[in-house]
């Protein structure tokens, strides 16, 4: 998959409908989302991503790609969604999709990072 097809699909992840969801994340996805219970596995990753309101529109930057092998594909990026009605949402995100079949990649892992709102101590 090419740098444009990659970051196209990773927008889609974030404004898409549940169906392109359940197409798209893999049944042993591992995702790490800032709201309780945090850590989610395979069809809890997929209901839990079903369930996040879609954003109109989302800006990625600080975009990185990493190919570490063939049929794996690994990105890092900060996220900044927004839509009508809600408070902008920002997070520094990976994700990892691994290739089923030609052109077929699944999600199996995502993170997001919201900035953190206390000081370190």
């Amino acid at each position: 998959m090419n740098d444009e097809r990659i970051w196209a699909f990773e927008e889609s992840l974030w404004t898409a409908d549940a169906e392109h969801y359940e197409e798209s994340i893999d049944d042993e996805c591992l995702m790490v989302l800032p709201e309780p219970p945090y850590v989610f596995t395979g069809e809890a990753a997929i209901k839990a991503v079903q369930q996040t309101p879609r954003w109109s529109s989302v800006e990625l930057s600080e975009r990185q790609v990493a190919r570490p092998q063939e049929g794996m594909i690994v990105v890092a990026y900060h996220a900044r969604a927004s839509k009508q009605d809600a408070q902008p949402y920002e997070a520094h995100c990976t994700s990892t999709y691994r290739r089923i079949e030609h052109e077929v990649w699944t999600v199996v892992q995502h993170q997001q990072t919201p900035p953190l709102t206390g000081g370190a101590g």
